[in-house]
């Protein structure tokens, strides 16, 4: 039987998409150019007080490359890769000797654009890059990706999932969608060097909020 959580939503039986909730980190996540990215969304449009709401852009988002990302209720923020599919068709983490990179699926769409952009990282590293604390991510906690062209694409999570390691679940992360999604990906567990894997995969599902140009956030 399918658990359903409080903040979200279950798609399929026997899959555990029940993150409890947890205290937020800090309070801004850095995204690079001395810029933090506000930790909540109350933030990014004006809820703080004292603090102006930056503008956001209107229109659809152009396509530029994604240089980084920034996870402020887990406290991480890291450069991002290129990467493709590794053994099995299954997206390949960045490089285990490059711990400070999460990696963005390149045959997939850009962040900002619509379909489901897929962004995979490893849980080790220090704790501002490494993935490890992905699985307490809840509904509404925000990622910032800063792209090519100086705008910060910020997606909302909408809910999370746990799934055994051997079930990538290929239709729901890279399943045609019409608006710009994002999906984040990466191990759980005790890694098993011998096998180059870990027990289950944490993945997580946000969909596009809001975005901003670079500088505005920098105003901050």
């Amino acid at each position: 039987m399918a658990r359903r959580c409080p903040w979200g939503r279950s798609r399929t039986a026997g899959r555990d998409r029940c993150a409890p909730p947890v205290p937020h980190g800090p309070p801004g996540c850095r995204l690079g150019r001395d810029t933090l990215l506000p930790a909540t969304a109350a933030d990014l449009t004006g809820g703080h007080a004292g603090r102006t709401a930056p503008v956001p852009l209107t229109g659809a988002l152009g396509d530029a490359l994604p240089s980084t990302i920034a996870i402020p209720a887990i406290g991480v923020s890291a450069p991002l890769a290129g990467v493709g599919r590794g053994a099995g068709g299954v997206i390949a983490a960045p490089p285990a000797d490059e711990q400070g990179l999460a990696g963005w699926y390149a045959a997939g769409p850009t962040p900002g654009r619509p379909g489901a952009a897929v962004i995979v990282g490893n849980p080790l590293g220090t704790p501002d890059q490494g993935f490890a604390r992905l699985g307490e991510l809840t509904r509404g906690d925000i990622v910032g990706i800063v792209r090519a062209d100086d705008t910060v694409a910020v997606f909302r999570v909408t809910e999370a999932e746990s799934v055994p390691w051997e079930e990538y679940p290929e239709a729901r992360v890279h399943g045609p969608v019409e608006e710009p999604e994002l999906r984040l990906i990466a191990g759980t567990g005790h890694y098993d060097a011998a096998a180059g894997s870990h027990p289950a995969r944490v993945i997580v599902y946000a969909v596009l909020n809001v975005a901003y140009r670079l500088a505005d956030l920098a105003a901050l």
